[in-house]
């Protein structure tokens, strides 16, 4: 049981206002201000874990909160024993039925993997028949449908030819001119639910009919026209038939919600469970709150935790452990340097989380909840008991006292301030070293130097200090666990200009060992500072290293990958010239048979004789094209058009050679480290790709390129990959091909919709589709040219 005075002082109340600030009705609102920590550690971690899968859940789509969710508990107690609902009542109902309804279509995912909502969802029964005879039947909580009823629509209809027939008499009436002068005004009113017209209380003999009212002045009668009163009365007869009529439709829909109503029960609490639970959820996404470990052996691990009442952009995060082998943490530290706010943030951390409220620390915290926590913060001065500050919380420490244990958090403010220096530290230590000997997890900010020494000098016990820095005169609120802190009283005045004479004499009349201790804890923030700066260099230079082995790694696949489709260009390359040397030699062979046939031994051997050729032809070696001999160049610029000769491809400059005469030449997509000896200069040279080999033919003639049918650009950019298939749909537009396939691949998407795009705005594309059954599906598109 965690008293109200410790949520106050924890500002745990303000948490609880801004969680039901986010709530979609007035139920789950009443619910957010009564949330309460619990105790129970398996309850908790399961409180946690349904506010942590609402938080994925929102992430996948959007949520259907309760908006409107009104308390209908009660109407169905009374459907219950058949008496009637109102229509505000049915649509209350009808609305339960509908957010049931959309809940069970935002959890509905076949694929999904067990979750602990998975209760709550699956136990909902929409009554969708319900919902759906309440809406056809019921307008708005006055109105009722004319189509609720085939009886209802009839006698509307009645309705309004009588209405329409009664103003036609009157407007008759008003409009003669015999009865012009008659009239205050040419109107037709309404007076006890029946129609009348205005006349002038001198003429009301002239206008036969029932007198229904008088002005306040007595000048105008209002008077029923005989000519309307048996209309009138047709009408009036007509009303109460409608609103018997409405009376019967709101028994049967009522007589619909009792044959539901365990169902609507049901779904009524399931609904106000879900909606408190996303609520909560809704409130850990905007602090960035994760599910920590839960723990209640009184370890803490807060891994850069921040404040959630601080502004989040300029919240120092901080980080302590404690309660495995330290039991009590003393933080020392100037005024304003954060240690209230450390204490305070540690104490509602536990509460949150006790309380099914992501926390927002870093992934690897564990939170401990406590049987108990007790906070002595704040000014506790109280002028109607007639006590001072001191003894406001020596009264609220001694009750702390007589009930802590060891399941127990304790926060003590400025512990043992307000008295005598001496007696208040001596006061410090002693309560102290009491909360530890029961065992209770203790926080204690102070300025006291003795309770620095108590926290050297004695196990379980830790110093930490609030970082300040002296030049700007501000605190970084940094929380330095393991070094107590500096009160920089001398530095702090002498920035603010107290005379140096002042300060100096100040400084003598301090004692020797508390002059020694304070230079020893100038020593540890001087070698702190420095390990810490040792630290940070140290990291950036891992992160540098990480992000170069990660960019190499990259390189190392890409360039794998550019190897292996070059591979399979040559094949793909290789089987075609395999598969056109087939059809022509096929055709030679008919040639040979055709002049056997006729016995023309001269063109037998013609044909022979060519096919042989042919042989010779396929059989000869392949050789690079344009072997270039020239000697390399002495000087290298950036820009300059140059070309490898080990690969024969064509490239710019991108840097000069190194001393080791190594150059960047940019190819392609691709940009290659060469030496200068392996580099020619060109000029107006057409780039070449890998696949530019050609077999050498008879007479040295070159060989005609053959384009693929299909273009793998999987692995490359979005931007890489256009580039490749406008030069793909060239490249089969000179081989007069009119169907190629672009290969994809389905991934995102991204690269798909890219080439579509491409595709649509290009000139020589006819039509574009994606791949059927066998083809390929989504993963490819089917091109046709012009």
């Amino acid at each position: 049981m965690i008293e109200d005075k410790t949520i106050n002082s924890l500002e745990f109340n303000k948490i609880k206002d801004k969680i039901a600030a986010l709530a979609s009705n007035d139920i789950t609102m009443a619910r957010c201000l009564e949330i309460a920590p619990e105790a129970d550690l398996e309850l908790v971690r399961n409180n946690m874990q349904q506010v942590s899968d609402a938080c994925f859940l929102m992430t996948q789509k959007q949520f259907p909160y309760a908006r409107g969710l009104k308390d209908i508990a009660g109407s169905l107690k009374r459907a219950e024993v058949y008496a009637n609902l109102n229509m505000t009542e049915l649509l209350d109902v009808a609305r339960v039925c509908g957010i049931s309804k959309a809940l069970v279509s935002f959890y509905r995912d076949d694929k999904r993997e067990p979750m602990s909502l998975d209760s709550y969802f699956n136990a909902l029964l929409p009554a969708t028949a319900l919902e759906t005879a309440i809406k056809d039947a019921i307008i708005s909580d006055t109105e009722i449908a004319d189509n609720a009823s085939p009886t209802l629509s009839a006698i509307r209809r009645k309705m309004h030819s009588t209405n329409d027939k009664i103003k036609s008499e009157l407007n008759k009436l008003l409009h003669s001119s015999s009865h012009k002068t008659h009239f205050q005004e040419a109107i037709v009113t309404i007076r006890n639910g029946r129609y009348v017209i205005p006349v002038k209380a001198e003429y009301r003999s002239e206008i036969g009919g029932i007198v229904h009212d008088m002005s306040a002045s007595g000048a105008t009668v209002f008077i029923e026209p005989s000519v309307a009163v048996e209309a009138n009365n047709v009408l009036r007869e007509l009303e109460n038939k409608e609103k018997a009529e409405i009376d019967r439709i709101l028994s049967e829909l009522t007589a619909m919600v009792s044959q539901f109503n365990d169902n609507i029960k049901s779904d009524y609490l399931i609904i106000k469970e879900i909606d408190f639970i996303f609520t909560l959820a809704q409130y850990s996404t905007n602090i960035r709150g994760i599910m920590p470990k839960i723990n209640n052996e009184g370890i803490i691990c807060i891994k850069k935790g921040r404040h959630p009442l601080l502004n989040p952009a300029t919240v120092v995060p901080i980080t302590i452990e404690m309660g495995e082998n330290i039991r009590t943490l003393v933080i020392t530290g100037p005024n304003t340097g954060g240690k209230t706010v450390t204490i305070k943030t540690v104490g509602l951390f536990s509460i949150m989380a006790a309380s099914g409220i992501l926390v927002p620390v870093s992934e690897g915290s564990n939170i401990p909840i406590f049987n108990k926590i007790y906070a002595d913060i704040g000014d506790e001065q109280s002028i109607e008991q007639s006590l001072s500050t001191f003894s406001a919380h020596m009264t609220n420490i001694v009750h702390i006292l007589n009930n802590i244990d060891n399941s127990t958090l304790v926060l003590y403010d400025e512990l043992g301030a307000g008295t005598d220096p001496i007696e208040g530290a001596a006061l410090a230590v002693s309560i102290l070293e009491y909360s530890k000997s029961m065992g209770a997890i203790t926080f204690a900010t102070t300025h006291y130097s003795e309770l620095k020494l108590y926290a050297l000098t004695n196990n379980e016990v830790e110093n930490a200090g609030c970082e300040f820095d002296v030049n700007s005169l501000k605190p970084t609120y940094k929380l330095l666990v393991g070094i107590p802190g500096k009160s920089n009283a001398f530095a702090i005045s002498k920035r603010l200009g107290l005379s140096d004479n002042i300060i100096n004499k100040a400084e003598q009349l301090l004692t020797d060992e508390n002059v020694n201790f304070e230079d020893v804890l100038q020593s540890l923030e001087k070698s702190r500072q420095q390990a810490e700066s040792e630290r940070e260099l140290a990291e950036r230079y891992r992160l540098e290293i990480e992000k170069l082995k990660e960019q190499l790694l990259t390189d190392k696949d890409r360039l794998s990958s550019q190897k292996e489709r070059i591979l399979m260009d040559a094949k793909q390359e290789a089987k075609l010239i395999v598969q056109r040397a087939k059809v022509e030699v096929s055709a030679l062979i008919d040639e040979i048979r055709a002049a056997q046939k006729e016995k023309d031994s001269i063109s037998a051997n013609k044909a022979i004789n060519k096919a042989k050729e042919k042989i010779k032809e396929m059989d000869a070696p392949v050789i690079k094209k344009n072997i270039d001999n020239s000697p390399p160049p002495k000087t290298l610029l950036p820009g300059a058009t140059v070309k490898l000769v080990d690969i024969d491809q064509v490239g710019t400059v991108l840097s000069k050679p190194d001393s080791n005469g190594n150059a960047v030449i940019q190819v392609g997509i691709l940009k290659i480290t060469s030496n200068i000896s392996n580099i020619r200069l060109v000029q107006d040279v057409k780039q070449k790709t890998p696949t530019d080999y050609v077999r050498s033919k008879k007479g040295g003639g070159l060989s005609d390129r053959t384009a693929k049918m299909e273009l793998d650009l999987r692995g490359y950019t979005l931007e890489e990959a256009i580039l490749l298939s406008e030069r793909f749909i060239d490249d089969a537009l000179m081989s007069a091909l009119h169907t190629i396939t672009i290969i994809h691949g389905k991934g995102t998407g991204v690269l798909r919709a890219g080439i579509h795009k491409m595709l649509k705005s290009h000139p020589s594309v006819s039509e574009y589709r994606l791949g059927t059954f066998g083809e390929g599906e989504a993963g490819v598109t089917i091109v046709t040219l012009k």
